[in-house]
């Protein structure tokens, strides 16, 4: 029984998320899925998966630069770090039993700051990492980029396009990895800068029609970019075409969080539906996880699939020629390595680990 004139302190209040960011992390993470599935060449074009990725990790890091900047980034990197290291200790271990002879570069599966070698029998798992590589040097640089941004805020966006244009029509860079680096990271500054914008209320502050007309012509410059090269790189998928993705993210990206800091847009009626928010927690508590493990996923669900075939009843009943089917199996597969796996994201933020967050 509590004392009476015994004043308790209250109980320490969870931060509130911010379901929108949430909910569009989680969309973004079922596109990743979706496209490396289905191979549909206008994935990117309804919904720019990474784009979105960078500009919320952006805005992200501008909250957490409010803290000592060598703080920010070393709990960055150890939240990055432990989830990689596992996934790759499996794929290492794959790659060697199948005939790979590492060399000096294997020390980028370490620190990812260029592209961790592979064999091409493990390339489908590997080639992902190039996101991871990119999020990494951002990391890195943010506290520059930061103070450089707020120097002169609105010039420093938009002259962050610059260098996906000199690399287009100017100097298209080194070879290897330094190259490889150089193209992504110039292809999403925008979208990274653009969360620091967010961030400081710089987009709260501008006009709707100038960034209605600015989003639009962006938008309108990768479309027409992407399309009239279609015949050069033989699609006009975003993810081949550089300058196009950089341009069409740019105005995609642009118009959400604007839409977000304008309208004040929270998405706090997700609570109300309990299980759907429960999933959006599950992808952003597990995001690296998802991330890392979902080609494998899809490379494990073909023989799985295969055994299927013979079962008579499943032959029968099931679709299982259908890209659809696998889709879903992947997902099964998917559940099951947050599962297995998840805790490693806990582990890494110093938290208890839990088979679901």
């Amino acid at each position: 029984m509590r004392a009476e004139g015994v004043v308790t302190a209250p109980e320490p209040q969870r931060p509130v998320r911010d379901r929108y960011f949430d909910t569009l992390r989680a969309v973004a993470l079922i596109r990743v899925v979706a496209y490396h599935t289905f191979g549909w060449a206008w994935c990117g074009m309804v919904f720019p998966s990474m784009g979105i990725m960078f500009g919320l990790a952006g805005t992200l890091m501008a909250k957490s630069l409010e803290r000592p900047a060598p703080k920010v980034v070393r709990s960055r990197l150890r939240r990055l770090l432990p989830p990689f290291w596992f996934w790759g200790f499996f794929v290492v271990l794959a790659m060697l039993v199948h005939g790979w002879m590492p060399h000096w570069e294997i020390v980028y599966w370490i620190v990812p700051f260029g592209d961790p070698p592979g064999n091409q029998w493990g390339e489908q798992a590997w080639e992902i990492l190039w996101y991871l590589r990119t999020y990494l040097w951002f990391v890195l640089l943010s506290p520059l980029l930061l103070s450089v941004f707020r120097a002169a805020p609105v010039p420093v966006l938009f002259a962050s396009l610059a260098p996906i244009l000199v690399l287009t029509f100017v100097w298209s860079g080194p070879e290897g990895r330094l190259g490889n680096g150089m193209w992504d990271f110039s292809t999403y500054l925008f979208c990274w800068i653009l969360g620091f914008a967010h961030r400081d209320g710089v987009l709260r502050r501008m006009r709707p029609a100038l960034v209605l007309v600015l989003s639009i012509a962006a938008i309108g410059y990768g479309g027409w970019y992407a399309f009239s090269h279609q015949g050069e790189v033989g699609t006009y998928d975003l993810d081949e075409i550089p300058l196009a993705q950089a341009f069409w993210s740019a105005g995609f990206v642009m118009l959400l969080m604007w839409a977000k800091a304008y309208f004040g847009i929270d998405f706090a009626w997700l609570t109300r539906f309990r299980r759907l928010d429960r999933v959006v927690t599950v992808f952003n508590a597990r995001a690296v996880t998802i991330y890392l493990w979902h080609e494998i996923a899809l490379i494990l669900a073909v023989p799985l699939i295969d055994r299927f075939w013979n079962v008579p009843a499943f032959e029968t009943y099931l679709p299982l020629e259908s890209q659809w089917f696998m889709f879903g199996i992947g997902w099964v597969l998917i559940a099951v390595f947050v599962l297995a796996c998840g805790w490693v994201e806990d582990v890494a933020a110093r938290k208890k680990p839990k088979l679901l967050p």
